[in-house]
């Protein structure tokens, strides 16, 4: 029993001799392991911040070895920026910032959050001064925030912040780099190695994968779903106007339109893309769209049944409220709400001018009219008395009764008095409103001649 246990024991412990001689040897060249290959493409916004969350949640859970960011991106939000960079640097799995074209602006500050940066020939990094709205300069608050973020992602993995801070800041001047006063720094990949800006410039994956000692992992790409690509495109600041604009006048076409067709169906996408597009993101929850849904309701409610503006108010509170609390940004969705509602009103206003009412809307409105052509007349026009002449019954001053085509009629003079028997003409018709003028001695002679 005793020599039982002796010989289980020594098989332990050769069993575990092995496995610590061959573990290293196979960890140098990454044999069991696996690295994540993230893209981080296009413009930096909020809905690339989801993505990017999800695919560091998803590598933790999975133990993943090494995270790679490929790096290929203009720049966009620095809110977005900030909250990816953050996400970057909490991990605990290692990563890389590959850049295989450009990380400029945005795409920078996130690179120097990784643990590392490798770049391939011909690519650049820089460019990183905070711009606002209006394509200007952001103010000095902003610009200080920001020269400090950018600082502090150059110092944690011990780079010289000046370069950091030159991306951003004009006034800085760089000497090594022949960076003048008023030039924002772009790195090269020679550039950015020489000034330990990267760490290695490699020319593609293989060559990253041996830098990085993990040749021999298997290597995974986390790609954007179909869900993630509509949130990215959505949630863009330049997209949702648009899509609150289309929204807006799809439902106003819809009233004027029978049934519920192409109007309407443009418009409830374009709002379900919206709610869709940012309930991926993590921005908007099951309260925003029942809180839209309820205001939609009460503004057709106002329409069918008027309160005063009470319903309506109310209704245009909700959808502002429910907007706000699925956007990331309270400014940007209220400049959207108010392009939107612009747009709706001049739409409206078009339709009311131009458009015949149909559909829902000629429930609502009288389009009935009591013009002539249909019959409907308010007195008799006596036109065919035009030119006709009579004779004053009554003194007119101007208004009085005069016999015209042996007929009493009501008249009114021209405007001077009229003595009674005196020869009158009739000189305009105007619905019941018969206008004369005393006839002369002369016009009577030139009319006999006529005659005659």
């Amino acid at each position: 029993m005793k020599l039982t246990r002796i010989a289980l024991y020594s098989a332990l412990l050769a069993v575990a001799f092995v496995l610590i001689w061959v573990s290293p040897s196979q960890a140098e060249d990454g044999e069991g392991q696996t690295v994540f290959f993230v893209p981080v493409e296009e413009t930096v916004e909020r809905g690339l911040e989801a993505f990017m969350k999800r695919a560091v949640e998803t590598a933790e859970e999975e133990n993943v070895d090494h995270i790679v960011f490929e790096m290929n991106t203009p720049g966009g939000r620095v809110d977005a920026a900030g909250e990816i960079a953050k996400i970057v640097r909490e991990t605990e799995i290692p990563t890389t910032a590959f850049i295989v074209r450009e990380a400029m602006s945005a795409g920078a500050y996130i690179s120097l959050n990784a643990n590392e940066i490798v770049m391939q020939p011909g690519t650049e990094m820089g460019s990183a001064q905070v711009i606002d709205g209006t394509g200007q300069a952001a103010d000095d608050k902003a610009q200080s925030a920001w020269l400090g973020n950018m600082r502090s992602a150059a110092e944690i993995n011990d780079r010289d912040p000046r370069y950091a801070l030159a991306m951003a800041d004009p006034s800085i001047e760089l000497e090594d780099l022949n960076v003048g006063e008023g030039e924002l720094l772009t790195l090269t990949a020679s550039e950015a190695l020489s000034v330990g800006y990267a760490e290695a410039v490699v020319d593609d994956r293989e060559e990253l994968m041996e830098y990085l000692g993990l040749e021999e992992a298997s290597q995974e790409e986390f790609e954007l779903s179909l869900a993630e690509n509509i949130a990215r495109l959505v949630t863009h600041p330049v997209v949702i106007p648009i899509l609150l604009s289309i929204g807006g006048l799809g439902l106003i076409l819809e009233l004027y339109s029978p049934g519920f067709g192409i109007p309407g169906i443009m418009g409830a996408s374009a709002l379900f893309l919206f709610f869709f597009g940012h309930t991926v993101a993590g921005f908007a929850g099951l309260e925003s769209l029942i809180l839209f849904v309820v205001g939609a309701g009460l503004l057709v409610l106002e329409v069918f049944s008027p309160s005063f503006g009470i319903f309506g108010i109310l209704g245009l509170g909700a959808i502002l409220a429910s907007l706000v609390l699925s956007s990331f940004s309270t400014v940007n969705i209220l400049i959207s709400f108010v392009i939107a509602m612009l747009v709706t009103i001049a739409g409206m206003a078009l339709l009311i001018k131009y458009a015949d009412r149909a559909g829902p809307m000629k429930r609502v409105i009288l389009t009935d009219a009591t013009t002539s052509e249909l019959g409907y007349v308010s007195t008799e026009t006596r036109s065919e008395l035009q030119g006709s002449t009579g004779k004053a019954l009554t003194v007119l001053r101007p208004s009085g009764s005069a016999l015209i085509n042996e007929e009493r009629l009501d008249v009114v003079s021209e405007g001077g008095y009229i003595e009674q028997g005196r020869k009158i003409k009739v000189i305009s018709v105007s619905g019941s409103r018969i206008v004369v003028r005393e006839i002369t001695e002369d016009e009577t002679l030139k009319k006999k001649e006529e005659d005659e």
